[in-house]
Protein backbone atom coordinates (compact mmCIF):
# COMPACT_ATOMS: atom_id res chain seq x y z
CA UNK A 1 0.00 0.00 0.00
CA UNK A 2 1.74 3.65 -1.05
CA UNK A 3 0.90 6.93 0.16
CA UNK A 4 -0.10 9.54 -2.67
CA UNK A 5 2.26 12.07 -1.10
CA UNK A 6 5.00 10.00 -0.97
CA UNK A 7 6.10 10.30 -4.27
CA UNK A 8 6.30 14.49 -3.50
CA UNK A 9 9.45 13.72 -1.79
CA UNK A 10 12.58 12.59 -4.04
CA UNK A 11 14.77 11.54 -0.97
CA UNK A 12 12.20 8.61 -0.18
CA UNK A 13 13.13 5.73 -2.59
CA UNK A 14 14.48 2.40 -2.86
CA UNK A 15 18.33 2.47 -1.68
CA UNK A 16 21.17 -0.06 -2.55
CA UNK A 17 22.93 -1.77 -0.18
CA UNK A 18 26.70 -1.68 0.63
CA UNK A 19 26.74 -5.29 -0.07
CA UNK A 20 25.50 -5.05 -3.21
CA UNK A 21 21.89 -6.47 -1.99
CA UNK A 22 18.43 -4.65 -2.69
CA UNK A 23 17.29 -3.28 0.56
CA UNK A 24 13.61 -2.46 1.06
CA UNK A 25 12.38 0.80 0.17
CA UNK A 26 13.16 3.26 3.14
CA UNK A 27 10.96 3.31 5.82
CA UNK A 28 11.90 6.82 7.31
CA UNK A 29 10.21 6.94 10.68
CA UNK A 30 12.09 9.92 12.41
CA UNK A 31 10.23 12.63 11.78
CA UNK A 32 10.84 14.13 15.01
CA UNK A 33 14.34 14.75 14.14
CA UNK A 34 13.80 16.24 10.90
CA UNK A 35 11.54 15.88 8.16
CA UNK A 36 12.12 15.74 4.16
CA UNK A 37 11.57 18.09 1.54
CA UNK A 38 9.18 17.86 -0.88
CA UNK A 39 10.10 18.96 -4.49
CA UNK A 40 8.30 22.18 -4.27
CA UNK A 41 10.93 23.19 -1.75
CA UNK A 42 14.02 22.31 -3.39
CA UNK A 43 12.59 23.97 -5.87
CA UNK A 44 12.20 26.96 -4.56
CA UNK A 45 15.18 26.99 -2.98
CA UNK A 46 16.96 26.60 -5.65
CA UNK A 47 14.96 28.85 -7.76
CA UNK A 48 16.11 31.88 -5.37
CA UNK A 49 20.19 31.28 -5.72
CA UNK A 50 19.87 30.40 -9.61
CA UNK A 51 17.28 33.62 -10.63
CA UNK A 52 17.41 36.33 -7.58
CA UNK A 53 20.58 35.55 -5.62
CA UNK A 54 21.13 39.21 -3.78
CA UNK A 55 21.29 40.83 -0.42
CA UNK A 56 17.59 41.81 0.87
CA UNK A 57 17.01 45.72 1.83
CA UNK A 58 20.81 47.03 0.56
CA UNK A 59 20.56 47.47 -3.19
CA UNK A 60 17.81 49.26 -5.35
CA UNK A 61 18.82 47.16 -8.45
CA UNK A 62 15.76 44.47 -9.17
CA UNK A 63 17.67 41.53 -7.84
CA UNK A 64 17.99 43.18 -4.51
CA UNK A 65 14.78 44.71 -4.26
CA UNK A 66 13.04 41.25 -5.56
CA UNK A 67 15.18 39.62 -2.55
CA UNK A 68 13.58 41.93 -0.08
CA UNK A 69 10.21 41.30 -1.52
CA UNK A 70 10.01 37.63 -1.29
CA UNK A 71 11.84 37.59 2.20
CA UNK A 72 9.40 39.68 3.69
CA UNK A 73 6.82 38.28 1.51
CA UNK A 74 7.71 34.59 3.35
CA UNK A 75 7.36 36.56 6.96
CA UNK A 76 3.89 37.74 6.10
CA UNK A 77 3.03 33.80 5.22
CA UNK A 78 4.18 32.70 7.93
CA UNK A 79 2.56 35.10 10.18
CA UNK A 80 -0.69 34.08 8.12
CA UNK A 81 -0.11 30.25 8.97
CA UNK A 82 0.24 30.59 12.62
CA UNK A 83 -2.39 33.55 13.16
CA UNK A 84 -0.28 36.41 13.47
CA UNK A 85 0.65 39.40 12.49
CA UNK A 86 3.76 40.16 10.33
CA UNK A 87 5.45 42.35 12.63
CA UNK A 88 5.24 39.56 15.18
CA UNK A 89 7.61 36.95 13.38
CA UNK A 90 10.99 36.77 14.29
CA UNK A 91 13.03 34.34 11.37
CA UNK A 92 16.08 32.61 13.72
CA UNK A 93 17.85 29.35 12.83
CA UNK A 94 15.93 26.90 14.60
CA UNK A 95 14.08 26.17 17.49
CA UNK A 96 16.66 26.33 19.86
CA UNK A 97 17.51 30.36 18.85
CA UNK A 98 13.97 31.50 19.03
CA UNK A 99 14.23 30.59 22.86
CA UNK A 100 17.57 31.32 23.75
CA UNK A 101 16.63 34.64 22.07
CA UNK A 102 13.45 34.76 24.76
CA UNK A 103 15.80 33.83 27.86
CA UNK A 104 17.97 36.55 26.78
CA UNK A 105 16.23 39.74 25.50
CA UNK A 106 13.39 39.29 27.44
CA UNK A 107 13.86 36.60 30.89
CA UNK A 108 17.70 38.22 31.53
CA UNK A 109 16.19 41.57 31.33
CA UNK A 110 13.01 41.22 34.24
CA UNK A 111 13.82 38.14 36.50
CA UNK A 112 14.91 38.47 39.81
CA UNK A 113 15.87 36.19 42.91
CA UNK A 114 12.70 34.68 44.34
CA UNK A 115 10.86 34.31 40.86
CA UNK A 116 10.08 31.13 38.91
CA UNK A 117 10.10 29.37 36.13
CA UNK A 118 7.52 26.82 35.50
CA UNK A 119 8.18 23.61 33.26
CA UNK A 120 7.79 20.08 32.82
CA UNK A 121 10.33 17.74 33.28
CA UNK A 122 9.38 16.22 29.52
CA UNK A 123 10.70 19.19 28.11
CA UNK A 124 13.54 18.61 24.89
CA UNK A 125 17.09 20.39 26.61
CA UNK A 126 16.66 23.47 24.26
CA UNK A 127 13.53 24.12 26.74
CA UNK A 128 15.33 23.24 29.31
CA UNK A 129 19.24 24.14 29.60
CA UNK A 130 18.48 27.38 28.96
CA UNK A 131 16.06 28.81 31.60
CA UNK A 132 18.52 27.11 33.96
CA UNK A 133 21.34 29.31 32.58
CA UNK A 134 19.00 32.01 33.21
CA UNK A 135 18.08 30.95 36.54
CA UNK A 136 22.03 31.03 37.45
CA UNK A 137 22.31 34.84 35.92
CA UNK A 138 19.09 35.88 37.73
CA UNK A 139 18.76 33.99 40.91
CA UNK A 140 15.45 32.76 39.77
CA UNK A 141 13.80 28.80 40.53
CA UNK A 142 13.19 26.68 38.53
CA UNK A 143 10.00 24.69 39.43
CA UNK A 144 9.19 21.14 37.64
CA UNK A 145 6.10 19.59 36.63
CA UNK A 146 5.04 16.06 36.65
CA UNK A 147 3.07 14.11 34.23
CA UNK A 148 1.43 11.36 35.21
CA UNK A 149 2.70 7.69 33.67
CA UNK A 150 0.15 7.93 31.02
CA UNK A 151 2.71 11.42 30.05
CA UNK A 152 -0.72 13.88 31.03
CA UNK A 153 -0.44 17.39 32.79
CA UNK A 154 -3.53 16.70 35.50
CA UNK A 155 -5.25 20.37 36.57
CA UNK A 156 -3.31 19.92 40.25
CA UNK A 157 0.29 19.61 38.79
CA UNK A 158 -0.67 22.95 37.20
CA UNK A 159 -2.35 24.76 39.55
CA UNK A 160 0.50 23.59 42.42
CA UNK A 161 3.41 24.56 40.27
CA UNK A 162 2.14 27.71 38.20
CA UNK A 163 1.87 30.44 41.22
CA UNK A 164 2.25 33.87 42.27
CA UNK A 165 5.72 33.96 41.66
CA UNK A 166 5.71 32.26 38.33
CA UNK A 167 6.92 34.72 35.81
CA UNK A 168 7.47 32.37 32.93
CA UNK A 169 6.02 29.13 31.51
CA UNK A 170 7.76 26.83 28.99
CA UNK A 171 6.48 24.17 27.65
CA UNK A 172 6.42 21.97 24.38
CA UNK A 173 3.19 21.97 22.70
CA UNK A 174 3.84 18.54 21.88
CA UNK A 175 6.29 16.47 23.70
CA UNK A 176 9.37 15.03 21.59
CA UNK A 177 9.42 11.75 23.60
CA UNK A 178 6.23 11.02 25.37
CA UNK A 179 4.14 12.02 22.07
CA UNK A 180 1.62 14.15 24.75
CA UNK A 181 -0.55 16.94 22.66
CA UNK A 182 -0.73 19.24 26.12
CA UNK A 183 -2.97 21.44 26.83
CA UNK A 184 -1.97 24.60 25.88
CA UNK A 185 -4.98 26.78 26.57
CA UNK A 186 -5.50 26.10 29.69
CA UNK A 187 -1.95 26.40 30.66
CA UNK A 188 -1.79 29.75 29.67
CA UNK A 189 -5.09 30.49 31.55
CA UNK A 190 -3.84 29.60 34.87
CA UNK A 191 -0.37 31.16 33.44
CA UNK A 192 -1.99 34.44 32.77
CA UNK A 193 -4.14 34.39 36.19
CA UNK A 194 -1.12 34.63 38.24
CA UNK A 195 0.26 37.11 35.92
CA UNK A 196 2.93 35.04 33.84
CA UNK A 197 4.08 34.74 30.58
CA UNK A 198 4.34 31.60 28.24
CA UNK A 199 7.15 29.95 25.87
CA UNK A 200 5.49 27.28 23.86
CA UNK A 201 8.16 25.13 21.89
CA UNK A 202 6.21 24.38 18.66
CA UNK A 203 8.89 22.01 17.18
CA UNK A 204 6.54 18.84 16.93
CA UNK A 205 3.26 20.65 16.20
CA UNK A 206 3.92 23.17 13.36
CA UNK A 207 3.95 20.93 10.40
CA UNK A 208 1.34 18.33 12.25
CA UNK A 209 -1.87 20.70 13.13
CA UNK A 210 -2.71 23.69 12.83
CA UNK A 211 -1.83 26.76 14.61
CA UNK A 212 -3.47 29.57 16.06
CA UNK A 213 -1.60 31.91 17.95
CA UNK A 214 -4.29 34.38 19.04
CA UNK A 215 -6.60 31.33 20.05
CA UNK A 216 -3.42 29.52 21.81
CA UNK A 217 -2.95 33.02 23.39
CA UNK A 218 0.37 32.49 24.20
CA UNK A 219 3.00 35.05 24.37
CA UNK A 220 5.90 33.22 22.66
CA UNK A 221 6.21 30.81 20.28
CA UNK A 222 8.95 29.44 18.25
CA UNK A 223 9.09 26.19 15.58
CA UNK A 224 12.03 25.01 13.06
CA UNK A 225 11.48 24.74 9.50
CA UNK A 226 13.07 21.20 8.83
CA UNK A 227 10.17 19.81 10.96
CA UNK A 228 8.05 20.80 8.66
CA UNK A 229 9.28 19.87 5.41
CA UNK A 230 11.51 23.16 5.10
CA UNK A 231 15.40 23.57 4.77
CA UNK A 232 17.41 23.26 8.19
CA UNK A 233 18.87 26.54 9.36
CA UNK A 234 15.07 28.42 9.43
CA UNK A 235 13.18 28.83 12.16
CA UNK A 236 10.90 30.72 13.53
CA UNK A 237 10.05 33.17 16.91
CA UNK A 238 6.62 34.80 17.38
CA UNK A 239 6.30 37.37 20.03
CA UNK A 240 3.38 39.68 20.79
CA UNK A 241 3.89 42.91 19.76
CA UNK A 242 4.21 45.01 22.98
CA UNK A 243 6.36 42.11 24.00
CA UNK A 244 9.39 42.39 21.38
CA UNK A 245 8.66 46.21 21.40
CA UNK A 246 9.79 45.96 24.92
CA UNK A 247 12.95 43.95 23.98
CA UNK A 248 16.35 45.23 23.81
CA UNK A 249 18.42 42.55 21.00
CA UNK A 250 21.13 40.65 21.62
CA UNK A 251 22.90 40.57 18.25
CA UNK A 252 24.13 43.67 16.87
CA UNK A 253 25.73 44.21 13.11
CA UNK A 254 23.87 44.78 10.03
CA UNK A 255 20.25 45.30 8.94
CA UNK A 256 19.05 45.73 12.57
CA UNK A 257 20.61 49.43 12.89
CA UNK A 258 18.89 52.65 12.41
CA UNK A 259 21.46 55.17 12.94
CA UNK A 260 25.66 54.44 14.19
CA UNK A 261 27.69 57.54 15.72
CA UNK A 262 30.86 57.14 16.92
CA UNK A 263 29.63 56.06 20.72
CA UNK A 264 26.22 54.64 20.28
CA UNK A 265 23.57 53.33 17.69
CA UNK A 266 20.36 52.40 17.60
CA UNK A 267 18.40 50.10 16.63
CA UNK A 268 15.24 48.85 14.29
CA UNK A 269 11.92 48.65 15.49
CA UNK A 270 10.33 45.14 15.24
CA UNK A 271 11.31 41.87 13.85
CA UNK A 272 14.41 43.32 12.00
CA UNK A 273 15.87 44.40 15.49
CA UNK A 274 16.53 40.62 16.05
CA UNK A 275 17.40 39.55 12.87
CA UNK A 276 21.98 40.96 12.56
CA UNK A 277 23.61 40.38 9.43
CA UNK A 278 22.40 38.61 6.42
CA UNK A 279 19.37 36.58 6.63
CA UNK A 280 18.90 33.16 5.74
CA UNK A 281 16.58 34.51 2.41
CA UNK A 282 16.62 30.41 0.93
CA UNK A 283 15.53 29.45 3.49
CA UNK A 284 12.00 31.96 5.03
CA UNK A 285 11.58 31.03 1.00
CA UNK A 286 11.66 27.77 1.53
CA UNK A 287 9.67 27.56 5.20
CA UNK A 288 6.64 29.32 2.54
CA UNK A 289 6.75 27.18 -0.25
CA UNK A 290 6.36 24.38 2.82
CA UNK A 291 3.45 26.39 3.98
CA UNK A 292 2.17 26.80 0.87
CA UNK A 293 2.30 22.89 0.31
CA UNK A 294 0.86 21.98 3.81
CA UNK A 295 -2.10 24.24 3.06
CA UNK A 296 -2.69 22.90 -0.07
CA UNK A 297 -2.93 19.69 1.39
CA UNK A 298 -4.86 21.02 4.32
CA UNK A 299 -4.73 19.98 7.84
CA UNK A 300 -7.75 17.98 7.85
CA UNK A 301 -6.04 15.43 5.47
CA UNK A 302 -2.70 15.53 7.23
CA UNK A 303 -4.58 14.44 10.67
CA UNK A 304 -6.83 11.81 9.06
CA UNK A 305 -3.75 10.50 7.98
CA UNK A 306 -1.46 11.02 10.72
CA UNK A 307 -3.90 9.57 13.42
CA UNK A 308 -4.71 6.88 11.68
CA UNK A 309 -1.10 5.63 11.09
CA UNK A 310 -1.11 6.64 14.71
CA UNK A 311 -3.84 4.21 15.68
CA UNK A 312 -2.34 1.90 13.66
CA UNK A 313 0.89 1.96 15.57
CA UNK A 314 0.40 1.76 19.02
CA UNK A 315 -2.43 -0.98 18.77
CA UNK A 316 0.10 -3.08 17.36
CA UNK A 317 3.06 -1.63 19.40
CA UNK A 318 0.80 -2.32 22.30
CA UNK A 319 0.37 -6.15 21.15
CA UNK A 320 3.92 -6.78 21.67
CA UNK A 321 4.77 -8.60 24.67
CA UNK A 322 8.72 -7.53 24.56
CA UNK A 323 7.80 -3.82 24.05
CA UNK A 324 7.09 -1.14 26.40
CA UNK A 325 5.83 2.23 25.57
CA UNK A 326 6.79 5.17 27.47
CA UNK A 327 3.91 7.31 28.28
CA UNK A 328 0.19 6.85 27.15
CA UNK A 329 -0.09 3.21 25.62
CA UNK A 330 -3.57 4.36 24.10
CA UNK A 331 -4.33 6.20 20.56
CA UNK A 332 -6.10 8.79 21.86
CA UNK A 333 -6.84 12.71 21.18
CA UNK A 334 -4.48 13.73 23.39
CA UNK A 335 -1.45 11.67 22.19
CA UNK A 336 0.45 12.39 18.78
CA UNK A 337 2.17 9.34 16.99
CA UNK A 338 5.41 10.31 18.71
CA UNK A 339 6.25 7.07 20.41
CA UNK A 340 9.27 5.77 22.48
CA UNK A 341 9.97 2.73 23.54
CA UNK A 342 11.76 0.09 25.03
CA UNK A 343 12.39 -4.03 23.90
CA UNK A 344 12.70 -5.55 27.44
CA UNK A 345 16.56 -6.91 27.21
CA UNK A 346 17.71 -5.04 24.54
CA UNK A 347 19.59 -1.99 24.46
CA UNK A 348 18.02 1.00 22.23
CA UNK A 349 20.78 1.50 19.91
CA UNK A 350 20.75 -2.46 19.31
CA UNK A 351 17.14 -2.50 18.13
CA UNK A 352 17.44 0.36 16.08
CA UNK A 353 20.33 -1.12 14.21
CA UNK A 354 18.32 -4.05 13.64
CA UNK A 355 15.91 -1.79 11.92
CA UNK A 356 18.28 -0.15 10.28
CA UNK A 357 19.48 -3.30 8.60
CA UNK A 358 15.82 -3.66 6.80
CA UNK A 359 15.78 -0.19 6.11
CA UNK A 360 13.80 1.42 8.47
CA UNK A 361 14.80 4.53 9.87
CA UNK A 362 13.88 5.28 14.03
CA UNK A 363 15.73 7.08 16.79
CA UNK A 364 17.61 5.88 19.47
CA UNK A 365 19.04 7.43 22.67
CA UNK A 366 17.79 10.04 25.17
CA UNK A 367 16.07 12.95 22.56
CA UNK A 368 17.76 15.75 24.01
CA UNK A 369 15.50 14.49 27.78
CA UNK A 370 17.67 13.24 29.92
CA UNK A 371 15.64 14.09 33.14
CA UNK A 372 12.53 12.72 31.59
CA UNK A 373 14.17 9.08 30.91
CA UNK A 374 15.42 9.44 34.52
CA UNK A 375 12.04 9.76 35.54
CA UNK A 376 11.41 7.13 33.39
CA UNK A 377 13.86 4.58 35.05
CA UNK A 378 15.80 4.47 31.96
CA UNK A 379 19.42 6.16 30.49
CA UNK A 380 17.46 5.79 26.61
CA UNK A 381 14.94 4.53 24.78
CA UNK A 382 13.87 4.25 21.12
CA UNK A 383 11.78 6.75 19.25
CA UNK A 384 8.99 6.07 15.97
CA UNK A 385 7.33 9.15 14.65
CA UNK A 386 5.53 8.52 11.32
CA UNK A 387 3.82 11.58 9.49
CA UNK A 388 1.60 11.50 6.55
CA UNK A 389 3.86 10.20 3.81
CA UNK A 390 4.47 6.98 5.52
CA UNK A 391 2.67 4.42 4.76
CA UNK A 392 0.63 1.30 6.92
CA UNK A 393 2.71 -0.91 4.80
CA UNK A 394 6.11 1.10 6.57
CA UNK A 395 4.29 0.57 9.92
CA UNK A 396 3.66 -3.06 9.69
CA UNK A 397 6.85 -3.54 8.47
CA UNK A 398 8.68 -1.82 11.15
CA UNK A 399 5.94 -3.73 13.70
CA UNK A 400 7.41 -6.83 11.94
CA UNK A 401 10.96 -5.80 12.70
CA UNK A 402 10.64 -4.76 15.62
CA UNK A 403 8.63 -7.67 16.87
CA UNK A 404 11.94 -10.09 16.25
CA UNK A 405 14.37 -7.74 17.20
CA UNK A 406 15.27 -9.10 20.95
CA UNK A 407 15.65 -12.56 19.31
CA UNK A 408 17.51 -11.19 16.02
CA UNK A 409 20.10 -9.01 18.91
CA UNK A 410 20.12 -12.52 20.40
CA UNK A 411 21.62 -14.58 17.72
CA UNK A 412 24.18 -11.83 17.09
CA UNK A 413 25.51 -12.12 20.62
CA UNK A 414 25.63 -15.89 20.31
CA UNK A 415 27.55 -15.28 16.92
CA UNK A 416 30.12 -13.63 18.53
CA UNK A 417 30.29 -15.65 21.93
CA UNK A 418 29.36 -18.86 21.16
Amino acid sequence: MSSCYYKDFPALRALEGELGYSLPPLAYLDNAATTHKPSTVLEAVEGYYRDCNANPYRGVYRTSVASTRLYEGSRAIVADFIGAKADEIVFTRNTTEAINLVAHCFALERLRPGDEIALPISEHHSNLVVWQHVCEKTGAKLVFLHPDKNGRLRDNEMEEKIGPATKIVAIAHVSNVLGTIFPIERIVSRAHDMGAVVMLDCAQSAGHRPLDMKRLGVDFAAFSGHKMYAPMGIGVLYARTDLLESMPPYMFGGEMIDAVHERHSTFEAGPKRFEAGTPNVAGAIGLAAAIDYLTRIGFDEIESIERDLANRLIDGMRAIDSLRIYGNPYPTLDRSGVVAFGVVGAHPQDVALVLDSRNIAVRSGSHCAQPLHRRLGVEQSCRVSPCFYNTPDEIDRFLDTVEGARRTISRRIMSVFP
